[in-house]
């Protein structure tokens, strides 16, 4: 069996300690900036250099979580951070942003990059475009079933990528990347580390009698891990950067001992009851068995550790409780002290380094480095001359002003000793510089120093002189009414396509100038069905929010328009999209701003789109999201289920706003915002950068209600688009209530 990496989180130095004491073979961390964890403590770059010293030590990796969305104000202080990494000895960073990974794989190649699980990683054909980009790793979706994940890890190994999969930890209820509660109902987006986990919140009772109708169990695949390795997978994952260390120790000695059973054939039974001595939710691996069924909730997000130790007793109720939280506290206590020990037994510091200067006129300079981890020496080139004070003298000064970048590695300088160096000597400036590249490149471990790097300046192009024209979406038959030769028209593509696509085949042949909408997650069998309709359609034009569809289509020379639910947000996204993979135009992220939007540099000869009235999408999952709110006599999810269900329901937050809960015939499960977002602000604020605005008309239901037919509507929108405002005021009539609340506040 290959090797399989056990790949920890660590939320501060105390996790990443735990860690490192309890075996991991590499560890995933984040520091104050640009990372999907604010809510962990994180590390200074300052302690970086420490981890990654004390890591190597104990032949762990670290990996750099860097994977969040990046609008364009943020991009110098990021490209400054890969220069700074650039010359540590960190062995990875993990990205979600197409525009970063795109300016990592082009001008920093040093760098192993890896793909987070936020870009929700789930068929083949992103698994080729991400390959394209020089990902090394990919973490695939936490939903994927064993078989899924075998046939993705296939595919990875083919274009010499590996895989990884989360083992053990929280799960999420939306596809990862694709979760926007948080942002529109709290304001702080998922998309940039600051999710506020309102589906672990408490809701008013469903009518199925639910109170957390929206919370997952925990995932545990530990009985699963052979599965996992026979299905190629390279990296079991643990999740919890924002738990406390004695978690992550205890969830990694675990499946230390576990994972080493395997590798050494042995059949010895570890024992995984600790596992529900630390905090859990109970724990379900449903996902990867595929078997999603109403088991794989809980109604109650507190740690799960008592109740499930109060089972073992006889007494009442009441009692086992009581009786299992003493239990378990005095239990918790001995694990933290445990653990507390052992890692204050390791130093996160940097080491000390001790340099001896030594030589005399008409010789050669010679230095001695000495560390607790090393000693070696080397000499100049050129002979040491007697000259005036200069920057090059040989001062203990202006040695320490030349070396000062020596104390931004896992080493400081503790003491430089000149003893036995003669006074009022000098060496030529170039020679000092090559010194000092030696003893950079002593203490990175051989790696040669790599200059920075400055990014070309993005001129302008120039702004849109056409009028913006319209284009909406559709989703029904009886919408086709509304093509027309002056609107564009979208057919959205069900996610779950079943073997005979037919009737799509015929619809888009009886109308030609119906333009494909591909969804963001498209799994599989669908994946290959899908991929077989664009071969059966070749359409002039697509829109996709999936990546692996992209890639097909720009395999295949059609034209293709990256959709709303890639979530772009700086031009570098756009520049990748154009250059590497023939996009012809790109929607910008509802999340931004109307100043985060106004900093993005379309390419030249490249379309920009805005969707200015949609439902808000909140989450997609695979998930039956009805089974915890109106019931349903089926307790788990079946093919027929995907392919004909056509269900909505209201779930309501304690403050008794409403969610709405939207099944269509083909697609996942999905909660939609009660109000729709309409913006016409934009108009009249950035028209110029668009070629088009965007209506969405599908016949998801919410809150708004509609006061107009729908072709009247189109008309609306195509006189507003224009710059009538009376539209616009009677639109802001005819749909009510809406909200642009994202455009307003931004991320």
């Amino acid at each position: 069996m290959n090797h399989i990496e056990l790949l920890a989180p660590g939320g501060d130095i105390d996790c990443i300690k735990a860690a490192i004491a309890a075996g991991a073979d590499a560890v995933y961390c984040g520091i104050d900036r640009f990372n999907a964890r604010n809510r962990a403590e994180n590390i200074t770059f300052a302690q970086l250099h420490g981890i990654l010293r004390l890591a190597h030590s104990h032949n762990c990796k670290v990996f750099l979580t860097l994977n969040i969305i990046i609008i364009e104000p943020e991009i110098p202080a990021f490209v400054a951070l890969l220069n700074e990494l650039s010359n540590t000895s960190i062995d990875g960073i993990i990205l979600q942003d197409i525009g970063m990974l795109y300016l990592a794989s082009k001008y920093f190649k040093g760098l192993e990059v890896h793909a987070s699980t936020q870009l929700t990683t789930h068929n083949r054909g992103q698994i080729d475009f991400l390959a394209e980009l020089g990902v090394s790793r990919v973490n695939l979706s936490r939903e994927m079933k064993l078989e899924e994940i075998e046939a993705l890890s296939r595919s990875a190994h083919g274009r010499k990528v590996r895989t990884e999969v989360f083992v053990h930890g929280s799960n999420c209820l939306s596809f990862s990347g694709l979760c926007y509660i948080s942002s529109v109902l709290d304001g702080k987006s998922g998309n940039r580390g600051r999710c506020s986990q309102p589906c672990r919140n408490q809701y008013l009772t469903t009518p199925a009698g639910k109170e957390f109708p929206l919370n997952l169990k925990d995932n545990c695949a530990f009985e699963d891990l052979a599965g996992l390795a026979a299905a190629g997978v390279d990296s079991f994952k643990i999740e919890g950067r924002i738990k406390k260390f004695h978690y992550v120790y205890t969830v990694v000695e675990t499946y230390r001992k576990q994972l080493d059973n395997l590798c050494n054939n042995s059949t010895d039974v570890v024992d995984s009851s600790i596992l529900y001595k630390v905090f859990n939710r109970d724990f379900t691996n449903g996902y990867l068995k595929g078997e999603i069924n109403r088991d794989m909730f809980i109604d109650n997000p507190r740690d799960n550790s008592a109740l499930h130790l109060a089972k073992d007793f006889t007494s009442s109720p009441e009692t086992n409780l009581e009786t299992a939280k003493g239990q378990l506290y005095d239990e918790k206590t001995d694990i933290i002290v445990a653990v507390k020990a052992k890692i204050d037994r390791l130093s996160g510091d940097k080491a000390p380094l001790t340099l001896t200067f030594a030589g005399k006129q008409n010789s050669p300079l010679t230095l001695t480095l000495t560390s607790p981890d090393f000693v070696t020496s080397f000499s100049s080139t050129s002979l040491l001359i007697p000259g005036p004070e200069a920057e090059n003298s040989l001062s203990a000064v202006n040695l320490g002003r030349i070396l000062k970048k020596v104390n931004d590695t896992e080493f400081y300088i503790e003491n430089m000793l000149l003893d036995d160096l003669e006074d009022g000597l000098l060496l030529p400036f170039h020679e000092l510089t090559t010194i000092k590249k030696k003893i950079l490149s002593a203490v990175g471990g051989t790696k040669e120093p790599v200059a920075p790097i400055t990014l070309p300046r993005l001129r302008q192009e120039k702004r849109e002189e056409a009028q913006p024209f319209l284009s909406l979406l559709i989703s029904s038959e009886k919408d086709l009414a509304l093509c027309h030769e002056s609107v564009r028209v979208y057919f959205e593509i069900p996610s779950c396509l079943t073997e005979d696509s037919s009737t799509l085949t015929r619809i888009f042949h009886n109308n030609n100038q119906l333009i494909p909408w591909f969804p963001p997650v498209i799994i599989g069998e669908s994946y290959e069905r899908a991929v077989k309709l664009l071969e059966d359609l070749q359409p002039r034009e697509i829109v996709t929010n999936n990546y692996g569809i992209a890639q097909e289509a720009h395999k295949r020379g059609i034209a293709w328009v990256a959709g709303p639910y890639l979530n772009i947000a700086n031009s570098h996204t756009l520049i990748c999209l154009k250059e590497m993979f023939g996009c012809e135009g790109a929607f910008i992220s509802n999340e931004l701003k109307n100043f985060q939007i106004k900093t993005i540099k379309k390419p030249k000869n490249f379309k920009l789109y805005y969707s200015i009235y949609h439902p808000i999408l909140l989450m997609t999952t695979r998930q039956c999201l009805f089974q915890q709110v109106t019931g349903c006599e089926k307790s788990r999810i079946e093919e027929k289920c995907l392919e004909t269900c056509r269900k909505s329901a209201k779930l309501h937050t304690v403050n008794n706003t409403a969610i709405m809960i939207e099944k269509a015939a083909g697609n996942y499960h999905a909660l939609y915002h009660c109000h729709n977002f309409l913006n016409t602000d934009i108009i009249h604020d950035i028209s110029e950068m668009f070629s088009s605005f965007f209506i969405d008309l599908r016949d998801i239901q919410t809150e708004t209600t509609v006061a107009v037919e729908k072709r009247e509507l189109v008309e609306y929108f195509a006189h507003c688009i224009r710059g009538d405002r009376a539209a616009a005021e009677e639109l802001q009539q005819h749909l009510q209530p809406t909200t642009h609340r994202q455009y307003i506040k931004g991320i």
